[in-house]
């Protein structure tokens, strides 16, 4: 079975709203339903849960029950950050599915990861056990240490940009997990980053420009026009 995990457990902070930014409404439709509807309209998901923040999770009942989310399963507690939250996802996961189910890890705040994304992540984590999605890196990449001034370029050809959604095989997650925590490693950024400070080797599967993260009100703006945006009929 494939398994997609929604990551909605953080505060959004950076947005300076009075919501968490994923109940933020783009539309008329909020964004974790854009997310969602992603997954719940991919016939190789089989069911969708999510990690959701707390005192939100009677909202998101009622938006997976208005929007026809019927895949949606389980809605698990958040932690503190989030490596906790996925730990707390893969934890609940692993009571209800085999560990050789894939699961999708997936930001909330990402409503516009395509079919092709999700697919690629499955085929690339059945293939070689996990998958990052991921893209090229297209700017010039400069080294600082405080922010301020650089001195020092990185090739930009060594480096990919990481998205979502990161696909493992459910036992080796929450193996991994277990792992972390015996080591004490308890606030890696993301699930390809703590695989890494394990020692894992990472994967990569097909992101897009457009499979953007909403994290500022700019990136709302730039949201709100993929949502209209139609590909001239000239470009190859």
């Amino acid at each position: 079975m494939n398994i997609a995990l929604i990551i909605a457990g953080g505060s959004g902070q950076r947005m300076h709203q009075n919501i968490p930014k994923q109940f933020l409404t783009v539309n008329e439709k909020p964004v974790i339903v854009y997310t969602l509807q992603a997954f719940q309209n991919h016939p190789d998901i089989d069911a969708i849960a999510v990690v959701c923040i707390s005192g939100w999770e009677q909202v998101l009942q009622a938006y997976a029950d208005q929007f026809n989310v019927t895949k949606l399963k389980y809605i698990i507690p958040g932690g503190k950050n989030g490596q906790e939250s996925i730990k707390n996802g893969v934890y609940e996961l692993e009571k209800h599915f085999q560990k050789e189910d894939v699961v999708l890890i997936h930001d909330a705040i990402r409503p516009m990861v395509s079919n092709e994304i999700i697919s690629d992540c499955i085929v690339k984590t059945r293939q070689y056990g996990c998958a990052i999605a991921t893209i090229p890196c297209a700017e010039a990449m400069l080294e600082t240490s405080d922010g301020i001034v650089s001195t020092g370029s990185y090739p930009r050809d060594r480096l990919k940009r990481t998205q979502t959604p990161q696909g493992f095989l459910l036992g080796d997650i929450c193996n991994l997990h277990r792992e972390a925590l015996r080591k004490g490693i308890t606030n890696s950024v993301a699930s390809c980053t703590l695989m890494v400070e394990m020692g894992k080797q990472v994967y990569f599967s097909a992101g897009s420009e457009k499979n953007i993260k909403l994290t500022t009100v700019e990136d709302i703006d730039i949201f709100k026009a993929l949502l209209i945006a139609k590909r001239s009929d000239w470009l190859k």
